[in-house]
């Protein structure tokens, strides 16, 4: 046994050279690699978080004004349609008075041919009269004056 122990303190004593070059290796490596390999990383991340939360502030900028945009839109159609609609009703009424203005005009042209022809009808009916007296007048002198023969 003494055998395999100073086998073994042998095998440490030679290996402890190995175990310091291992262990400076780690921490330059770690001093020298790894800390600005991290220090690299972390600064990506914070870069990448600040565009990431920039990109996310101008996405709903845009929808806001989209948004406003699509409001000022609605409100221009909404406008433009109450002005179509106004402008439909001021033409209605337009034309509502002419055919109002119209039918007055008829009416009144219509009485006056009624009272024309009144005044015809009267005329003629006392020209009808004048003559049927004188034709009566005429047949009553015939029949007497064949009559008498």
């Amino acid at each position: 046994m003494e055998f395999v122990l100073a086998s073994l303190s042998e095998l440490l004593l030679r290996a402890v050279p190995t175990f310091l070059i291992v262990l400076f290796l780690h921490f330059y490596l770690k001093a020298m690699f790894y800390k600005p390999l991290d220090k690299a990383l972390k600064e990506r991340k914070a870069a990448t978080a600040g565009v990431k939360k920039l990109a996310d502030e101008s996405l709903w900028k845009a929808e806001q004004k989209a948004l406003e945009y699509e409001a000022a839109i609605r409100a221009a159609r909404s406008q433009l349609y109450k002005e179509q609609e106004e402008s439909r009703n001021n033409l209605r009424q337009g034309q509502a008075a002419a055919i109002a203005q119209l039918r007055e005009k008829s009416e009144a042209m219509v009485a006056e041919a009624k009272q024309r022809l009144e005044a015809e009808k009267n005329a003629a009916k006392a020209s009808l009269q004048s003559e049927s007296e004188s034709l009566a007048n005429d047949i009553v002198t015939a029949a007497l004056a064949g009559g008498s023969r």
